[in-house]
Parts: structure tokens; sequence; C-alpha cells
């Protein structure tokens, strides 16, 4: 205390000029009064600090007394969100319902998704984020795990009996416990259904609904948004607390702490925004194209909910018609005139009649055959072949 009245007397003597209450006669002396004070001041500090023995009457009894300074508060660390179920990451319905609607998709088949996740965001259109307004997770996108596949089971129980090992389930659906390894953390997670425990497993929307909703799906129809909601190319199972921090946040604004993994994260992203005709922000553009920058080959991926492309019909073999010969029609050479007939050619003559054959010369009185037959004798006379009254036995040569 001393060494603070002596530094507050040197320092008001020093910048008056006048004596104080100490009789200090000029400035020079009252500088040489303030480093006094100072150095006093400084000791004084230290001292208040040691410790002091404080003796007692007893034989050598001696206590020990520490003055010290107040401790200098320290900043509380504080806590990271809990793991709980919320209405973004539900949990699984006592009664399973099947949806109203079949699974209904944007893209016209799985084949629009079957490129590189680089390839494919290239095809996302970039816009800006819409407004919130409107955005309900049941009024929109339907109730919680709904049964869109038909397969009897709730899109939780589903999703868990993919993504978990050593699976021990009640029934065909309720998954009771399993192993995850978990995605985002790299954590081995052990899952045991019940009231504190079930929520230290969560099923992550990977592109949250909210997001969905400022992002093109206030343009889709309800069926569409309740398969977006339902899809399993949507959906993973995570770590509770993890899912927590992440919220609706985007690529821009989180990505899993695993860094090996996010190549994956953003694929699946790109690959659920082209199967529903969603869109991507400037900033979530930039970061998911710096992410695949280092993998570009990452392959998107192809949801269970797009259909099947439709089978190209073979083309009919046709047999082509045989050619069409065209025959040329002659043109016809008019007839050359008509040559004037021939004079008919002269009648031959008549042959010369035969000449009359040389007459048979007989002699008369002479036998003769056959009976009729003639001739002449040697002066002409005529003559017959035949029997007469002188000689009827016998033909002889006689006048006719």
């Amino acid at each position: 205390m001393a060494g603070l009245a002596g530094l507050g007397t040197a320092l008001y003597s020093l910048v008056t000029g006048r004596k104080s209450w100490a009789r200090i006669p000029s400035r020079g002396i009252a500088a040489a009064a303030l480093v006094v004070a100072l150095v006093t001041t400084s000791i004084g500090a230290s001292a208040y600090d040691a410790p002091v023995d404080l003796a007692g009457s007893g034989a050598g009894a001696t206590t020990s007394l520490t003055l010290q300074s107040a401790p200098k508060p320290t900043a509380t660390k504080k806590p990271g969100p809990q793991a709980a179920f919320t209405a973004e990451a539900p949990v699984d319905p006592d009664v399973t319902a099947a949806s109203a609607q079949p699974a209904s998709v944007v893209i016209t088949d799985r084949t629009a998704t079957r490129t590189s996740a680089q390839a494919l965001l290239a095809t996302l259109q970039v816009k800006g984020r819409a407004p919130k307004t409107g955005y309900a997770r049941t009024a929109q996108f339907g109730s919680a795990w709904l049964d869109v596949d038909r397969n009897g089971c709730d899109t939780r129980n589903d999703i868990l009996t993919r993504d978990l090992t050593r699976t021990l389930r009640s029934g065909p659906c309720k998954v009771l416990s399993g192993a995850l390894a978990e995605p985002y953390t790299g954590k081995a997670i052990s899952f045991v259904r019940g009231n504190t425990t079930s929520m230290l497993v969560q099923i992550d929307h990977v592109v949250a609904l909210s997001n969905a909703w400022q992002t093109g799906a206030q343009l889709l129809t309800p069926a569409q948004r309740i398969s977006l909601a339902n899809d399993p190319l949507n959906l993973l199972a995570v770590d509770g607390r993890t899912n927590a921090q992440k919220g609706d946040g985007d690529a821009a604004t989180w990505l899993p702490p695993v860094k090996s993994y996010r190549c994956q994260y953003v694929a699946r992203q790109i690959s659920v925004k082209a199967t529903y005709g969603l869109w991507v922000v400037p900033a979530e553009l930039a970061a998911m194209t710096r992410i695949l920058s280092t993998c570009p080959n990452q392959p998107a991926l192809t949801s269970a909910f797009a259909p099947a492309p439709k089978p190209v019909a073979k083309p009919v073999a046709t047999v082509a018609p045989a050619p069409v010969v065209v025959v040329p029609v002659p043109v016809p050479v008019p007839a050359p005139a008509p040559q004037p007939a021939a004079p008919a050619p002269a009648p031959a003559p008549a042959p010369a009649p035969a000449p009359a054959p040389a007459p048979n010369v007989v002699h008369p009185g002479a036998f003769c055959a056959p009976a009729g037959a003639t001739g002449v004798t040697s002066i002409g006379t005529p003559m017959i072949c035949g029997t007469t009254a002188n000689s009827p036995d016998r033909a002889r040569w006689h006048k006719r």
C-alpha cells in the first residue's frame, strides 16, 4: 500500500510541478521518487503471492498460508448435437404402411445415370436456392418410412438390413441388432434396438428433404417426392450424432469427416439430384467439382426405382421387291410397200401321151392263156384267146 501511495504522490508532483503533501521540492526529485515507488510496488506484489509463515504458541507448530490470485475462467466446450430421432430422421413405424402409389422418378430410365459422377454433374441445372416456404416433412414427402417398393417392410428396416452386418431380426423385417461400418466417421457401431439406443444409428437422407424442397422438389408430383424420401439411393445408415451435425446441409456446408468417403458421398448426392430433376446452387456446384477433381472416374449410382430401359425391337428383315424390268416397247417399223405380184407362170405343157403299147403278136390257132387275152397277128388281124368248137378243151388264138 505504501508503494502505491508513493507512486501516486510522485506522479502528481512530476506532472503538476507542485510540492504535494509529501513536500517534494522539484520535478527531478519527483521523478526519482516515482522510480522508487515503482520498485516498491513490484516487490510488494511479489511478496503478496509468496507463502507467509505464521508462528503459533505451540512447540514449533507452524502453519503455512499461501495467498494466490483468483484462477482465470476457462471456456466450457459447448457440447455437440446429441443423437435423437427427428422429423427428418424418425424412428421406424409400429405398423408398416404401403405407399398409395408406386415408385416414380423423373428420369426416363436407368441409362441416364450410367456414367461418371463428374459427367452427370455437368447435366444438372445451376440455380439459386428457392424459399423454404411450405416445407413440411409429412405433408410434402409422406409419412416416414412408407413401403414404397411393396416388399412388406418399412424403409428404415430395409436400409438397416442392407447396411448392417450380423443382423438379428424379429420376423421378416424388424432389425433387432447388428454391426455398422459407419461411412461418415469410419467407426464401428453396434446397433441394438431400444428406447435409448435405436437413435444411435439413424437413416440419413443424403440429399436432405428440406434441401431438396429448395432445389426443385416443389415441382415434383406427390408420388415422386414420396419416392425421393424412401429411395435407397438417397438413404444411408449412419452415426446419429454425425447425422444431427449435418442437418440439412449440402456439399458446400457439410461433408463427411472421413475424407476418403467424400467422393462416394458427393457421387450419391449428384445421382439423387439427377434422378429426381433437382438442381444445385453455385456454392454446392463448386464444392462438388472440387471433390470430384480428386476422383474424376468416380461412377454415378442408379436408383432401383428408375425403370429399366425399354427393349429395342429388332428390325424385321424385309425382302426387297424384285426390280421392275421395264421392257422397252419397240417402235413399229412400217411394213415395206408390197411388191407387185409376179405374173403367174405359164402352165406347163401337157405331157405327151404315152405311146401305145406294142400289140401282142400272136399266131392264129396257137394255144394261149389266159382266156380272154387279146393280140394281133403279124398282119394286124385282132385275135382273142379262148376255146372254140373245134378246140373245146384248150384255148387257142382265134379271131374275135
